[in-house]
């Protein structure tokens, strides 16, 4: 049997809202001690430059293992 890890990140997926993921979280037993959050960027070329444009962000909680 593994040890389960005391800390743990969990990503919000494209499909589920943040109280998902947090709500996920609780079922695998751990509580949320710190929100991450990363923007997406997708590069273009116009008028041969290119161009960094943000599409989006990733949004990651860091986990620590409840005490049962």
């Amino acid at each position: 049997m593994g040890k389960t890890p005391q800390r743990r990140k969990f990503e919000v997926m494209d499909n589920e809202s943040i109280n998902d993921c947090l709500n996920r979280m609780a079922k695998e037993g751990y509580s949320p001690t710190r929100r991450m959050e990363e923007p997406i960027f997708q590069e273009t070329v116009k008028n041969g430059h290119k161009e960094v444009q943000p599409i989006g962000r990733k949004i990651v909680f860091e986990g620590k293992l409840m005490e049962k």
